[in-house]
């Protein structure tokens, strides 16, 4: 899994395209403010481990969160970090199951609708830790 984490004072989308059509249909953007986003591409070696890579996920997130001072989180399907990309049903389900941790232990946590091109709009402080890149 590769990620690029970036802390949004805010951070907009509005659906475009949709590209892969098993996937929910969305209409609307949405306005996110004072969140983490998490750019995350799964990879083909990610689903021998469904739970081992879910939970460095959501360690990861829930980190960068805390040096963000934010309880909210977004996930965002961002198949451009890497050459390798997971199958998008796996995507997705890591995604589901991340969302079900961090609800659980008291994150707000959204998800960019899956399978679409996006616009994105979004305003981030010029901090250090504002912005981090993991890959695991």
């Amino acid at each position: 899994m590769k990620m690029v984490m970036i802390y949004a004072d805010t951070f907009e989308y509005v659906p475009m395209e949709k590209t892969l059509e098993e996937f929910e249909t969305i209409e609307h953007g949405e306005t996110f403010n004072q969140i983490l986003v998490g750019f995350i591409q799964v990879e083909e070696t990610d689903e021998e481990d469904i739970n081992g890579v879910e939970k460095k996920l959501v360690k990861n997130l829930k980190w960068a969160a805390g040096k963000n001072n934010t309880k909210r989180i977004l996930l965002h399907s961002f198949a451009h970090l890497s050459e390798s990309k997971a199958d998008a049903r796996f995507t997705k389900e890591i995604f589901n199951l991340a969302e079900i941790r961090l609800k659980n232990a008291r994150y707000e946590v959204f998800q960019t609708p899956f399978g679409y091109f996006l616009d994105l709009n979004f305003r981030a402080p010029g901090v250090s830790q504002a912005r981090i890149f993991k890959s695991f």
